[in-house]
């Protein structure tokens, strides 16, 4: 039989991986041993702190010669490529040589910034990269020398119409200013006002003035955006609430009509009506009668009469718009807004609206041919509003600029060209692209629940249609001539305010110019020579003299000009300032910092950088943190660092290391190293069967036997074994071995003395002594009275079974009827605890009723009047006797708890010897900041307390009780704690957040009365300390708060604070006020305002009623 083959071991490789790479760095670094970490010496050449030589020490931060740390290449130094003699060149060989390992000795190991981050020597990867690129460069140092915006980019591009700033909710007036600007016979209507004779307000000041001065700004100015502020200002617009961009129209084109009358032109004064106003004619019939009305009115705004002139009553009737003459100018409002009377509320309608171009007119007047080229109009603007609800959102317009001959969209600042409405023609069915077919789209009204499914279809050639049209300006054909439009200029006052602005924000670009050229020469300058100092500072050996920094420090030089700090103080004032016209200010740029001298070199790097962070306690280099420390050539310090005006302080070289923190350090390390090894020679032989052994603390030997110790302290030796608290587990205060044997283990006398070598001073027993003989007399008489002390509790709990088990949990009905007497429930308490834990606690020295007396030996307690609290109980006469036995108990205080009758009424009252003395006991009660009061709450079947059937142990006295269930009702009870400062409000309050019972609903009695007064305090109502209060809650009355008549529960309400007054005013005016008819007043159909029924057109924007 062949015997089983035994498994091959593994067998351990030593040398490369496949396809790993032999570097050399690696060789030297595996032959170092010792020298591999910075503390790699500690435990194995030096075991003692006075053999640590200089070149420990320098090892210590990776400053040695044998650290394992480079000399990485500055990889932003430039180097000049290597040329290569043909001559010298190597012709590889065509045989490939066997058996050979070639080591490169140029081969140059790898730099990362992880693997370099704890390298003192590596430079490389700290704040260069920010001067490298010198376009991001220069931009973050034209940034940090607050230069400013370019005010060249707010200069208007050619071909781009100007927008006009948005001053928070305005975009509305910028619409319609947009709309009217490209009407060019508006505008010059508008440049041709002249000024009017008003001493009350300056023309400049006008409406009409601002109007011109914005046109011109529109049509002369050279930056694209325009600030309207003193038009917004002169019209008295709130810029931070958007209006009714219709309602605004109105009453502006209303305004300019009056100041277009004062002029002396005559086609000046009726500009407005020749321009926008048409005739119109309403015509009503009334489905009753047949009579019809006509009523004739301008064009501006479409009256209708619903009221038929021959019935003089509201009656159904057919109406019908007629147009008679129509403007040049025609605006259709699209009535997107609209009141909704099932919400009485202002909704927008989002139908989408389709709308032609060009617009024939003819079909829609009265009297007119059909072919009346005087009535075909053109599309010319489009005023959109976006958002979907009528109560927010925002205005834009769509407007044809004749000067420009294109369409723009004017989005307040924002101005693009469009193409022209009704261009993109739908593809026909003979092309190769057909539309997609029009997809239903569901959606739900803001402010309705009404689905609406549209459906829409390919819109034809020369139509537009939209969902946010608002309003469409239409112009007739021909009112405009063909060919370049004659655009007049402004009028010289309103030109000159322009003419400044362009001038201002010329200045402005070349001033601005001047400035960034300036410091982008002082930026190349700057740049240069930071390149030229972080490419030449780094130490290439070690017999270069060299200084330590922290990387912060490094990259603090490196970042400083980028600083927003940088070069000294920095104006706070400096900003760039917008003028009202929107053009850069001047003084801005001067209040930026253009001074006619330059900032210098100096001036922008100067200042002390603290290097702080690498210092010991000692003043001198932290070796736990050799990680933070770079090395920088000293040469370069000297000649280029400190040229700049910046020096590191404090100065420190490699060899200011602290040798209070190395040897400090070391030694912890040696700990580290050593006592592993201890523990683990400790367990060999700790349990070796020798005899005697010696005894040790368990607890130390367990703490001692981790690898981190919790009794260990840094840098210091361990306790010994016999250190406090460790030696009362072996040993007694009388020197002997102490009795608990569970504190302690035996050890072998090989452990004791690998741990005497430790511990020299170690003194401890063998385990051949017996245990201290004083002590164990002493513990012999302690269990003997513990036995005593038992027993003697046992056999007061037996003679006071029933003060034990009932008294303190405050059951009076098993004393009804039976002579008792008052012990203070502290002395209880104490000898509950007593009986319980004999051993533990204190047996009571004697029962004292004397603070319950008073001066005239009289009982200061009314326990008829709820004084019977937490402080005193009641315990059976017999059990007082036995107390007067054991304890040294007086004075006796009787009292027994009868049932008596008074008025049919069965209730319990304590009669009691000595009798009360009122006297004290109301001085007694009344001497307190703090005290705890009862509250009572009364249930549905309780009656209201009054004087007369109100008890203060038991509340208001019930009917002659029924059964024993009845009369052990538990009423609800809580105890809080009150001040004398605190008003019977404040405690409604601090119930509410009890019992949470709103402050409405709550009745509170003292003594049978009502507290109505909420204002009233504590100390008025005369409420004594561990009073009762009864609560009694009320449930609101809905019916109660809407009737006519106030009620008495409604007039108790009126005292429950602030609120509860405001509530019961509102409830009162709701209840007594008529409603309004239906027909007092008339809303108008398009502001909602509410007019006089009597109106016959709304008094805001005259709109026919």
């Amino acid at each position: 039989m062949h015997t089983k083959r035994k498994r091959r071991q593994n067998q351990q490789y030593e040398g490369l991986n496949a396809g790993e790479r032999l570097k050399r760095h690696k060789l030297t670094s595996s032959l170092a041993g010792e020298w591999d970490s910075p503390w790699g010496w500690v435990g194995t050449s030096v075991t003692d702190a006075s053999d640590i030589t200089e070149e420990h020490f320098l090892a210590t931060c990776g400053f040695s010669r044998r650290s394992h740390h480079l000399f990485c290449a500055n990889k932003y130094q430039k180097r000049p490529a290597k040329t290569v003699d043909p001559s010298e060149a190597v012709v590889p060989s065509e045989e490939p040589i066997k058996d050979v390992v070639i080591i490169s000795d140029d081969e140059t190991p790898t730099c990362s910034k992880k693997f370099c981050s704890r390298n003192p020597n590596c430079l490389n990867y700290l704040a260069q990269d920010r001067w490298e690129d010198a376009d991001v460069a220069l931009k973050t140092y034209l940034s940090t020398m607050e230069l400013g915006a370019d005010p060249d980019l707010q200069t208007r591009k050619p071909g781009l119409p100007v927008g006009l700033r948005n001053l928070g909710a305005t975009c509305y007036a910028n619409a319609y200013i947009q709309v009217w600007f490209q009407d060019v016979c508006f505008r010059n209507g508008v440049y041709q006002c002249l000024p009017a004779d008003d001493r009350d307000r300056p023309f400049n000041d006008s409406p009409i003035f601002q109007l011109q001065t914005t046109f011109a700004a529109l049509q002369e100015s050279r930056m694209k955006v325009f600030n309207p502020e003193k038009l917004v200002g002169s019209l008295q617009l709130r810029t931070n609430e958007q209006q009714d961009a219709q309602e605004f129209s109105k009453l502006f084109i209303t305004h300019l009509d009056d100041e277009f009358k004062k002029q002396p032109d005559p086609a000046l004064r009726h500009l407005v009506s020749n321009q926008f106003q048409g005739t119109q004619t309403y015509a009503t019939t009334c489905t009753r009668c047949g009579t019809r009305s006509e009523n004739n009115s301008d064009f501006l705004e479409i009256e209708v009469n619903l009221e038929c002139s021959k019935c003089q009553s509201l009656e159904d009737a057919t109406r019908q718009l007629i147009l008679q003459k129509l403007p040049p100018v025609l605006h259709f409002s699209l009535l997107r807004f609209v009141f909704d009377v099932t919400t009485f509320e202002r909704k927008k309608r989002k139908h989408n609206v389709s709308f032609p171009v060009v617009l024939d007119m003819n079909r829609f007047l009265k009297g007119q041919e059909s072919k009346n080229e005087e009535n075909i109009y053109e599309l010319k603007g489009v005023l959109v509003h976006k958002g979907s609800s009528a109560y927010h959102g925002h205005y834009e317009a769509m407007v044809f600029d004749a000067t420009h001959d294109s369409w723009f969209t004017f989005n307040d600042e924002v101005v693009s060209k469009m193409k022209p409405p009704g261009s993109e023609r739908p593809t026909s069915d003979k092309g190769k692209s057909r539309s997609k077919p029009s997809k239903k789209r569901r959606r739900v009204e803001d402010s309705s629940d009404d689905e609406i499914t549209e459906v829409q279809p390919p819109l034809p050639a020369g139509r537009m249609a939209s969902r946010d049209a608002y309003m469409l300006v239409y112009m007739r054909r021909g009112a405009t001539p063909a060919g370049p439009v004659r655009i007049q200029e402004p009028p010289q006052r309103a030109l000159d305010v322009v003419l400044e602005m362009n001038q201002s924000h010329a200045d402005a670009c070349a001033t601005f110019a001047a400035r960034r050229e300036e410091l982008e020469s002082e930026f190349l300058g700057l740049r240069s020579k930071m390149q030229e100092i972080y490419r030449s500072w780094n130490v290439l050996s070690c017999d270069q003299t060299s200084l330590v920094v922290s990387p912060r420090a490094l990259n603090t030089f490196l970042s400083r000009p980028f600083e927003k700090d940088a070069g000294g103080e920095t104006d706070p004032a400096s900003s760039n300032d917008q003028t009202g016209g929107g053009q850069t200010s001047l003084n801005g740029l001067e209040r930026n910092g253009m001074k006619k001298s330059t900032r210098r070199l100096a001036s922008v790097m100067a200042g002390e950088i603290s290097v702080h962070e690498l210092l010991c306690p000692h003043g001198r280099l932290d070796p736990g943190k050799a990680a933070e420390m770079k090395r920088i050539d000293r040469a370069t310090y000297v000649s280029c660092i400190l040229a700049t005006g910046v020096s590191f302080i404090p100065q420190l070289e490699p060899r200011d290391i602290c040798r209070h923190c190395v040897e400090d350090v070391f030694r912890e390390k040696l700990y580290q190293y050593e006592h592993p090894r201890h523990v683990a020679q400790f367990d060999a032989i700790v349990n070796k069967a020798d005899s005697p052994g010696y005894w040790i603390s368990k607890h130390w030997v367990k703490d001692w036997k981790q690898l981190k110790p919790k009794m260990h302290v840094p840098s210091q030796s361990d306790p010994a074994p016999d250190s406090p608290p460790f030696r009362d587990h072996v040993m007694c205060e009388h020197g002997g071995l102490a009795l608990k044997i569970s504190e302690r283990n035996c050890i072998s006398q090989k452990a004791f003395a690998l741990l005497k070598t430790l511990f020299p001073s170690w003194v401890t027993l063998s385990e051949g002594v017996g245990p201290c003989p004083v002590c164990d007399a002493l513990a012999e008489n302690s269990r003997e009275d513990d036995r005593e002390l038992r027993k003697k509790a046992e056999e007061e709990k037996a003679r006071l079974k029933h003060m034990h088990e009932y008294v303190v949990n405050g059951n009076l009905a098993l004393l009804e009827d039976v002579p008792c007497a008052l012990v203070p429930a502290s002395f209880l308490r104490e000898w509950r605890l007593w009986i319980l834990k004999p051993t533990r606690h204190t047996r009571p020295a004697r029962l004292d009723n004397s603070p319950y007396l008073c001066d005239h030996n009289l009982l200061a307690l009314d326990l008829n009047g709820g004084d019977l609290d937490r402080s005193v109980c009641l315990i059976r006469r017999p059990d007082w006797d036995t107390l007067e036995e054991l304890y040294d108990a007086s004075p006796l205080i009787m009292v027994e708890n009868r049932q008596v009758a008074d008025s049919g009424m069965l209730g319990s009252k304590f009669i009691h010897d000595p009798p009360l003395c009122e006297e004290c006991r109301i001085k007694r009660k009344t001497d307190y900041d703090l005290t705890e009061v009862t509250i009572r709450v009364l249930g549905s079947e309780d009656p209201d307390p009054t004087p007369e059937n109100y008890t203060k142990s038991q509340g208001p006295i019930m009917p002659q009780r029924q059964s024993k269930r009845i009369r052990t009702v538990r009423r609800r009870v809580r105890r809080i704690g009150i001040s004398k400062q605190m008003s019977v409000k404040d405690i409604k309050l601090l119930l509410q957040e009890e019992l949470d019972i709103p402050t409405i609903c709550q009745r509170l009695f003292y003594k049978g009365h009502e507290l109505a007064d909420n204002s009233a305090s504590v100390a008025a109502l005369s409420i004594l300390a561990n009073d009762v209060l009864d609560l009694r809650e009320e449930q609101e009355n809905e019916e109660l708060l809407e009737s006519d008549t106030e009620t008495p529960q409604q007039q108790r309400r009126e005292a429950d604070g602030a609120d509860l007054a405001a509530h019961d005013t509102m409830s009162d005016r709701t209840a007594t006020s008529s409603p309004a008819p239906m027909d007092a007043t008339k809303p108008c159909p398009m502001c909602t305002f509410e007019n006089a029924s009597a109106a016959t057109s709304c008094e805001i924007c005259e709109t026919g009623l």
